[in-house]
C-alpha cells in the first residue's frame, strides 16, 4: 500500500497541475506562474529566495518567473526597507483579474475532478490529506508523543 500511495497521489496530483495548465493557458499565466501569484497573494512582500524555497526551485529559477510576472504586469519589485541590497515582491492591481480568473479555473476543474464523491466523502477526503500533510510536515522531534522522552 505504500507504494501504491505515494504514486497514487504523485499521480493526481500530475494530472491536476496538468488539467489546471491547460485550462489556465487562456489566462496567460501558467501553473507555475499561478503558484507564484498563490503565494504572493497569500504572503505578500516575500523575497526572491522564499518564492524559490516555497515552490521548491532554484532562486534563478524563480527569479525567472518573476521577471516574466513582472514584465506582464502582474507583480512588481520594491526593495527591502531593512536590507537595500534586497527586493520584495508584490502583486499589482492587474493581478487580481487573473486570480480571479485562475480561482475559478481551479474550481471548476476540482469540481469536475471529486464528480461522483458525496460531499461526506469529499469532506473525508479532505481530512485524511489534512492529517497526512500534518504528519509530514512535523519532524519525529516535534511529534508530541517525543516531547515527553526528549525531556524527560
Amino acid at each position: 500500500m505504500t507504494e501504491s500511495l505515494g504514486f497514487l497521489l504523485s499521480d493526481v496530483s500530475r494530472l491536476m497541475r496538468r488539467r489546471f495548465d491547460e485550462r489556465a493557458r487562456s489566462s496567460g499565466a501558467s501553473v507555475t506562474q499561478w503558484r507564484v501569484l498563490k503565494i504572493l497573494e497569500r504572503k505578500p512582500g516575500l523575497n526572491q529566495g522564499q518564492i524559490a524555497e516555497l515552490l521548491e526551485v532554484e532562486p534563478i529559477t524563480s527569479c525567472r518567473m518573476i521577471d516574466r510576472l513582472e514584465e506582464a504586469n502582474f507583480v512588481e519589485r520594491r526593495r527591502d526597507p531593512a536590507d537595500r541590497r534586497a527586493w520584495r515582491i508584490h502583486l499589482t492591481d492587474n493581478a487580481q483579474p487573473v486570480l480571479e480568473e485562475l480561482h475559478e479555473i481551479a474550481g471548476e476543474m476540482i469540481e469536475g475532478a471529486l464528480e461522483g464523491l458525496s460531499q461526506a466523502e469529499r469532506d473525508a477526503l479532505i481530512a485524511a490529506l489534512n492529517v497526512i500533510r500534518s504528519n509530514l510536515i512535523q519532524t519525529p522531534e516535534n511529534k508530541p508523543e517525543n516531547k515527553g522522552a526528549a525531556n524527560g
